[in-house]
């Protein structure tokens, strides 16, 4: 019987957080505590019982819910060219699953997203629970030569949503940098708006994410923008110096 009593709530624990349990066991005050055992044999299966889902809980681990990292993001962090069990966020989460951590990577990345798109679909995307956001959006504004202004508003609007949502959030701004035809002015502007974001939110700074990877002919696809599947391996490194430090 005790043994169908342990697989029933072992398959209950799969579900739910362990818990002990208090089981309310009888008892005469008459008797000695060797007399108590052998009058009533369902205690001492019950203390083991609850031994068992205290041990349970504080031993196996299954009582911890994983943690959640979002990867809000545009084509980068989505995987253009390549499937995106090779983009940089599955990456991250093999990083993750070598490890002892409990974390669920989300990729939230979306080709030609831009600021504006990322604030638009965030409170969606915060109907789940989130415990890390990184942040990589500000290319394709670049690109469209948006004012930076806008740019900055809405980077900040999609920090403030999240923190507001869950104040513990820990957040991560990933870097870009746009190429200089856009004029020298704009160029440097866009490259110090995130370190500029960073340090006002308290958040964790990528410097450039594409660091090592950008310019760099056979670690992007032909059209000389989007990381091969080598590529996001490096980009999975820039990635991980930052995110390993707090996770």
């Amino acid at each position: 019987m005790l043994k169908e009593l342990i697989e029933s709530f072992k398959n209950w624990l799969r579900d739910k957080e362990p818990q002990l349990i208090p089981i309310p066991i009888p008892s005469r005050n008459d008797e000695k505590p060797d007399e108590r055992t052998k009058s009533n044999p369902y205690q001492f299966r019950s203390l083991l019982l609850v031994c068992f889902i205290t041990l349970m809980g504080t031993s196996s681990g299954l009582s911890s819910e994983p943690k959640n990292i979002l990867f809000l993001g545009d084509s980068i962090t989505a995987g253009y060219g390549i499937d995106e069990n090779l983009a940089f966020p599955a990456i991250i989460q093999q990083k993750i699953d070598a490890t002892d951590k409990n974390y669920n990577v989300i990729n939230a990345g979306l080709s030609g997203e831009t600021s504006s798109g990322g604030l638009r679909r965030v409170n969606w995307l915060l109907r789940s629970p989130v415990d890390i956001l990184v942040l990589e959006l500000g290319a394709n504004d670049g690109l469209r030569g948006i004012d930076l202004s806008v740019t900055v508003q809405n980077l900040q609007g999609i920090i403030d949503r999240t923190k507001e949502k869950y104040p513990s959030v820990k957040i991560v701004i990933a870097g870009m940098q746009v190429p200089p035809n856009l004029g020298e002015s704009y160029t440097k502007e866009f490259r110090e708006m995130f370190p500029k974001l960073a340090a006002q939110n308290d958040a964790y700074l990528i410097p450039f994410i594409l660091e090592g990877v950008a310019g760099e002919s056979a670690l992007n696809l032909p059209d000389g923008i989007h990381p091969t599947a080598d590529g996001h391996k490096i980009l999975a490194e820039n990635v991980w110096k930052v995110l390993s430090a707090i996770i």
